[in-house]
């Protein structure tokens, strides 16, 4: 648990990061410097978009998925690469010929202001929801394990923000994110290092991934092709290209970091850099999830890891149905661990695989009682959380990790939390200024100016405006935290929210680019349908009418926007 060096480092790392990135950008007085951030150099450009795309829940979740499920998750992120390729080649460019602070300036210009307008409020009301979701996970899991308050946890982490996005706009979130995204990836090293220097000394790093892959953790590659399946090959290649197209290519807290490049080709690198690690680095954070599995093959691990969700169980009339059930569990490990004791001390393969066999055998029956256990919690307090993979993580780093190293491994989830939080609300504040405010007070200017008009007026009242709205949406975040329920694991929620609104955002642009024959009108009544076509899906499959693996959303979204795009025009078209 923390002492008092942890707290030490946890508090000083955490008030170096925002006390530089305030002290650092005090002096912005234009708009172009608060919403762009003006001439970032590509790798702080590149830096900042994988700062604000990796959450504390990629750093919390990703390893307890890994943990849970194996490696396919990382099929979730395939078509990145791809995605990038066409931002970088088509988006960019003309964002910076137009010089927009937003990507749904451009909308207005290609087709009318109620399609920017409709755009623009699905991105506000999904990166919205979402803000508060990435303060809300490390705020929960945080308060849950180390006792702390809740909401206190919820408002720290969302006033931390506040204080230097408030005070810098883009270029603070810019600058603290390379510190952050450094805190971040020497933390999860560090954590993989030491998960190795704890296995038994005859376990190889070979060994351990033999067991993972046994016990059918390493499946990296699925190719079946299955709706339902929510990781597989086709839908990070499909539904993931078009999800990482939408996020990246019309996201705008993803599009304002890239629109602050010194030109067109720091932009490009930037982008190119974050769509080539990107893998990579998911890769390798649900490879700590892996070592963590096998970790704890070897140290006997809760048979529930939420375990104030288990001491709450444990004052209820089932006290004695759980610890009879967890004995059944030790039983079933003790076991296990002797076998996997033997599969390191046999001398041939064939005798190694029979050790391994049997020792897997015995895990899958030790996860049929962890299920019968989180039965009988459901039953016992119907809510204690019995999806526990967001703690296994945690779980780890408080039970095993050297002091101050749990400083900063917590350091590095709330850094996260941090730096995420502050791209979205610099990015909520950059399109609530210029696509309602500034724009809807020139309501009677002529369009063709409008575009030209926040850049005419780098005046310090806008700037304040765009402080205000940091604030309020700020607030607003906390406010959903406070609010939030914890949902089946918190990546995959997130995503959810993402693929509920980007297919039809992204449907809007291909039109706007590829469709030049389609006007206002059929744009904007396109993503009507296009939406209304997502959430009915979606509400289908949470009441279990259908099957249909969240991914999907994406790409029948935007292909539903592009369809009724064209017809819609056509018949607006043979009317006239």
């Amino acid at each position: 648990m923390m002492n008092t060096i942890d707290w030490v480092v946890l508090v000083s790392t955490l008030i170096f990061i925002v006390g530089y990135g305030a002290w650092k950008t005090r002096v912005n007085k234009d708009m172009s410097g608060f919403l762009k951030g003006g001439n970032q150099k590509w790798w702080t450009i590149g830096l900042s978009i994988m700062a604000t795309q990796a959450s504390a829940i990629t750093f919390l979740s990703t390893p307890g998925q890994a943990y849970q499920e194996g490696m396919g998750f990382v099929q979730f992120y395939f078509g990145l690469p791809i995605a990038v390729i066409i931002i970088s080649t088509v988006f960019i460019p003309i964002y910076y010929k137009l010089n927009v602070f937003t990507a749904y300036e451009y909308l207005e210009k290609r087709f009318d202001l109620k399609t920017r307008l409709f755009t623009a409020f699905l991105f506000l009301i999904s990166r919205g929801l979402a803000a508060g979701i990435t303060i809300y996970a490390p705020s929960i899991v945080l308060s849950t394990l180390l006792g702390w308050d809740l909401a206190l946890t919820n408002i720290m982490v969302g006033v931390l923000v506040i204080i230097y996005v408030v005070s810098g706009g883009t270029r603070a979130v810019s600058l603290t994110q390379k510190w952050q995204m450094g805190v971040i990836m020497g933390g999860m090293f560090l954590a993989f290092g030491l998960c190795i220097s704890y296995f038994p000394e005859a376990l190889s790093f070979t060994d351990a991934i033999d067991i993972a892959g046994t016990m059918g953790k390493m499946e990296v590659v699925n190719t079946e092709f299955n709706l339902e399946d929510r990781y597989t090959l086709w839908t990070g290649l499909l539904g993931g290209f078009f999800l990482a197209l939408s996020y990246f290519g019309t996201d705008q807290s993803q599009v304002q970091r890239y629109l602050g490049g010194k030109s067109v080709t720091e932009s490009r690198l930037g982008l190119m850099f974050n769509g080539l690690l990107k893998v990579p680095m998911q890769f390798f954070i649900l490879l700590v999830g892996i070592m963590v599995f096998v970790f704890f093959q070897f140290n006997e691990p809760p048979a529930f890891f939420n375990q104030p969700g288990m001491k709450k169980a444990r004052s209820t009339e089932y006290a004695e149905e759980i610890k009879l059930i967890e004995n059944r569990y030790s039983d079933i490990y003790f076991e296990k661990e002797r076998e996997l004791g033997l599969y390191l001390k046999a001398e041939n393969k064939e005798e190694k695989q029979q050790h391994l066999n049997e020792a897997n055998r015995l895990f899958q029956q030790g996860e049929a009682v962890r299920e019968e256990l989180k039965n009988t919690l459901s039953k016992a307090d119907e809510f204690i959380e019995t999806k526990d993979t967001d703690y296994v993580f945690l779980t780890f780093i408080l039970g095993y990790m050297p002091t101050g190293v749990v400083g900063l491994l917590l350091a590095v989830i709330l850094s996260a939390a941090m730096s995420s939080t502050a791209g979205e609300l610099n990015a909520l504040a950059s399109t609530t200024t210029v696509d309602y405010y500034k724009r809807l007070s020139q309501f009677r200017s002529e369009p063709e100016t409008l575009l030209d008009a926040p850049s005419a007026k780098n005046d310090a009242g806008d700037v304040r405006t765009s402080r205000l709205f940091t604030l309020m949406w700020g607030v607003l975040a906390i406010i959903v935290a406070l609010t939030a329920n914890l949902f089946d694991n918190l990546i995959q929620l997130v995503n959810i929210l993402g693929s509920l609104f980007y297919g039809s955002v992204l449907g809007v642009f291909i039109v706007a680019f590829f469709i030049k024959r389609v006007e206002g009108s059929g744009a904007f009544w396109g993503a009507v349908i296009g939406e209304a076509i997502v959430l009915t899906l979606h509400t289908l499959t949470v009441f279990e009418i259908i099957e249909l693996g969240y991914l999907w959303y994406n790409l029948i979204g935007c292909g539903a926007v592009i369809l009724f795009s064209i017809l819609i025009n056509e018949i607006l078209r043979n009317n006239e």
